[in-house]
């Protein structure tokens, strides 16, 4: 049975699973994820745990960070911001209509025998960058790659706090996006203002998703609205859903009253009036 443990890159950044191994850490540690260049240093956000079996695939923690390995990653974190600012004054230079987002970097020589920067950046269409990697590779002497991300992706860079007032769900926790439609929000009676329900990339909120089985399940298990009922304030009509609560509101037959009763009371009265 494995032990899993979750670290982070940033403070407060997306969570990334790792199985710990052979290594015993709590949370504060700092240790090595191994990545396709060389073990990065990550902070324990999450001690090791064990977990089922079914849970597999992790990359394996390549040990503790030494001192040689926490010096390393704070040049490199220099480095990414010295390349940043770089970038940026090449693109105002060349007038170019792109944005980065954020810089990887790797001190390690790869085919080309150079260190690589990979320079993040968003941009409204396509932008013919050839000139600004060539300039930038020449500042910065090492290889660069451009790449171009979509608005969701570059919240998930970014970080930021939801109007929930978390930090956004991409950029702790969401390794895939799963599609989201405006008909989850319709489903949720929310307002169709693009303002109430967009996230901080203006796509529609990815928490729409959570809860949208929730709503299928109860549309599925309660009676419709304008359905006639009995409740234990007598007979009378569905005329809303309150699926937070799990309730429903009814309006009384006798004296046109409107009270709210629990779903599995109506539900089960709904039963007893159709077999009527």
């Amino acid at each position: 049975m494995p032990m899993m443990m979750a670290v982070t890159f940033t403070r407060a950044g997306r969570l990334y699973y790792l199985d710990a191994g052979d290594v015993t850490a709590k949370v504060g540690d700092k240790v090595l994820y191994p990545t396709s260049s060389s073990p990065e240093v990550a902070e324990v956000v999450w001690g090791p745990e064990w977990v089922s079996d079914d849970v597999g695939g992790l990359p394996v923690c390549a040990g503790r960070a030494g001192q040689e390995d926490e010096r390393r990653d704070e040049t490199n974190k220099k480095k990414r911001a010295e390349i940043q600012v770089a970038a940026q004054k090449l693109i105002r230079a060349s007038k170019l209509p792109m944005k980065v987002s954020g810089v990887d970097w790797s001190d390690v020589g790869h085919e080309s025998g150079r260190a690589t920067a990979t320079v993040y950046f968003t941009a409204p269409t396509r932008v013919d960058f050839r000139q600004l990697v060539r300039d930038l590779a020449q500042t910065i002497d090492a290889k660069v790659v451009l790449t171009q991300l979509s608005a969701r992706d570059d919240a998930r860079v970014q970080g930021g706090i939801g109007s929930c007032g978390r930090d956004t769900c991409c950029s702790t926790f969401l390794v895939d996006f799963e599609p989201v439609t405006v008909r989850m929000a319709r489903d949720q009676d929310l307002p169709a203002n693009p303002m109430k329900i967009s996230g901080a990339c203006g796509r529609l909120m990815c928490c729409l998703k959570y809860e949208h089985p929730i709503y299928d399940e109860f549309r599925a298990t309660t009676p419709a609205v304008g359905t006639k009922v009995e409740t234990p304030e007598g007979d009378g009509k569905v005329v809303a859903h309150d699926v937070p609560r799990d309730q429903v509101v009814v309006r009384l037959e006798a004296g046109g009253k409107a009270t709210v009763c629990d779903r599995a009371s109506v539900c089960a009265s709904r039963a007893a009036y159709d077999s009527r």
